[in-house]
Protein backbone atom coordinates (compact mmCIF):
# COMPACT_ATOMS: atom_id res chain seq x y z
CA UNK A 1 0.00 0.00 0.00
CA UNK A 2 1.30 3.49 -0.48
CA UNK A 3 0.37 6.16 1.94
CA UNK A 4 1.94 9.64 2.89
CA UNK A 5 4.36 10.73 5.56
CA UNK A 6 5.71 13.15 7.31
CA UNK A 7 8.94 12.39 8.69
CA UNK A 8 11.47 14.99 10.50
CA UNK A 9 14.35 15.65 8.15
CA UNK A 10 16.95 14.58 10.78
CA UNK A 11 15.12 11.41 10.93
CA UNK A 12 14.81 10.89 7.31
CA UNK A 13 18.22 11.91 6.37
CA UNK A 14 19.11 9.33 8.86
CA UNK A 15 16.82 6.82 7.27
CA UNK A 16 18.43 7.22 4.06
CA UNK A 17 21.95 6.55 5.22
CA UNK A 18 20.91 3.88 6.63
CA UNK A 19 18.88 2.26 3.72
CA UNK A 20 22.23 3.45 1.89
CA UNK A 21 24.33 1.52 4.48
CA UNK A 22 22.22 -1.74 4.28
CA UNK A 23 21.70 -1.87 0.42
CA UNK A 24 17.81 -1.85 0.99
CA UNK A 25 14.85 -0.02 0.48
CA UNK A 26 13.76 3.21 2.84
CA UNK A 27 10.33 1.62 2.69
CA UNK A 28 11.86 -1.65 3.84
CA UNK A 29 13.10 0.03 7.23
CA UNK A 30 10.06 1.59 7.84
CA UNK A 31 7.97 -1.46 7.20
CA UNK A 32 10.10 -3.76 9.49
CA UNK A 33 11.07 -0.75 12.30
CA UNK A 34 6.58 -0.48 12.06
CA UNK A 35 6.24 -4.57 13.09
CA UNK A 36 9.17 -4.21 15.82
CA UNK A 37 7.24 -1.31 17.45
CA UNK A 38 3.87 -2.70 16.59
CA UNK A 39 4.56 -6.67 17.66
CA UNK A 40 6.71 -5.51 20.55
CA UNK A 41 4.38 -7.07 23.28
CA UNK A 42 4.31 -11.20 23.35
CA UNK A 43 1.28 -12.46 22.56
CA UNK A 44 1.03 -9.70 19.83
CA UNK A 45 3.41 -11.31 16.93
CA UNK A 46 1.80 -13.68 14.26
CA UNK A 47 2.40 -17.45 15.22
CA UNK A 48 5.68 -18.97 13.70
CA UNK A 49 4.95 -21.80 12.03
CA UNK A 50 5.91 -25.24 13.22
CA UNK A 51 9.32 -26.78 12.09
CA UNK A 52 9.21 -29.95 9.90
CA UNK A 53 11.68 -32.57 12.11
CA UNK A 54 12.94 -35.87 10.66
CA UNK A 55 14.11 -38.99 12.53
CA UNK A 56 17.36 -39.64 10.67
CA UNK A 57 18.93 -42.37 12.55
CA UNK A 58 21.75 -42.25 15.58
CA UNK A 59 24.19 -39.63 14.87
CA UNK A 60 27.72 -40.89 13.23
CA UNK A 61 29.83 -38.16 14.65
CA UNK A 62 29.24 -35.89 17.81
CA UNK A 63 28.59 -32.43 15.92
CA UNK A 64 30.42 -30.64 18.96
CA UNK A 65 33.54 -32.74 18.49
CA UNK A 66 35.47 -30.48 16.18
CA UNK A 67 38.59 -32.72 15.81
CA UNK A 68 35.74 -35.50 14.18
CA UNK A 69 34.25 -33.50 12.49
CA UNK A 70 37.42 -32.53 10.52
CA UNK A 71 38.40 -36.54 10.30
CA UNK A 72 35.28 -36.82 8.56
CA UNK A 73 35.56 -34.08 6.10
CA UNK A 74 38.84 -35.02 5.35
CA UNK A 75 38.44 -38.49 4.73
CA UNK A 76 35.16 -37.88 2.38
CA UNK A 77 37.51 -35.54 0.49
CA UNK A 78 40.45 -38.46 0.06
CA UNK A 79 37.88 -40.60 -0.54
CA UNK A 80 36.85 -41.16 -4.72
CA UNK A 81 33.16 -41.20 -5.99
Amino acid sequence: MKTTLRIDDTVMARLKREAARRGVTMSEIVESSLRTALWSRPGDQPPLPTLPTFDCGVPLVDAADRQALYEIVRRDRLSPD
